[in-house]
């Protein structure tokens, strides 16, 4: 006899709050190396994610998802949680060595309209994902399969760790070639303002740099 299935619904959130949209436009032209040092230096997603391939870039809304280790299933679902634009932010509860992603969810994920993916696990199907260009970043490639258990509970859209950063749904999320960064969803606008101003400040050192003065007069170190 079949045991009977979990009923999804019970931990998947849909009614998410999500930074505004020229906040968004505004942060996609922002280095993730300076969005992080305007928020106070928070937010730094594990290193070892990175962008499958160079061209990969992500900014957006958080739909955080906690699945099962070895298991796809809740990721699956997530990707019909989200909305145009989001960036899915999956945990794996420390089984990293899956592949937990591959061409099948990347053209989803592209029909939908979705913004990107960060898991922090593996993925596959390489060369694919690269053609198909939904970006991604993750922490490597593993051909290991995944299961798909009816009766395992995941998360979708609650509060979700990675390593020492807490990613609340509607986070603002930001990755390029450097890494990930996680902007508190309250504070994008303040952080937004605050690294315009900081990449300003450095363009005009870079200026005073080329005209022969010093990194240790110009910040008073020497």
């Amino acid at each position: 006899m079949s045991q009977p299935r979990l009923n999804p619904a019970l931990t998947t959130r849909t009614d998410i709050e999500r930074p505004a949209l020229e906040l968004i436009h505004a942060a996609r032209s922002l280095p993730v190396a300076t969005l992080h040092e305007a928020a106070g230096k928070i937010g730094v997603m594990p290193p070892a994610i990175k962008p499958v391939h160079p061209q990969f870039h992500v900014c957006g809304p958080a739909v955080t998802v906690d699945a099962p280790g070895g298991d796809n299933l809740w990721i699956h679902r997530a990707i019909y949680a989200a909305q145009p634009g989001d960036i899915l932010v999956v945990s794996v509860n420390g089984q990293y060595e899956h592949g937990y992603w591959g061409e099948i969810m990347s053209t989803a994920c592209q029909a939908r309209k979705l913004g990107g993916l960060v898991i922090n696990g593996c993925v596959r199907d390489y060369t694919l994902l690269g053609e198909i260009g939904f970006p991604i970043f993750a922490r490597g490639l593993c051909i290991r399969g995944t299961g798909k258990d009816f009766q395992a509970r995941g998360w979708v859209n609650h509060p979700t760790l990675f390593d020492d950063v807490v990613v609340n749904p509607g986070d603002l999320i930001v990755g390029d070639s450097d890494g990930v960064v996680s902007i508190p969803r309250e504070r994008v606008a303040e952080v937004v303002d605050a690294a315009s101003k900081r990449e300003a400040q450095e363009a005009e050192i870079l200026k005073r740099l080329k005209n022969g003065e010093t990194s240790l007069a110009i910040y008073g170190w020497d």
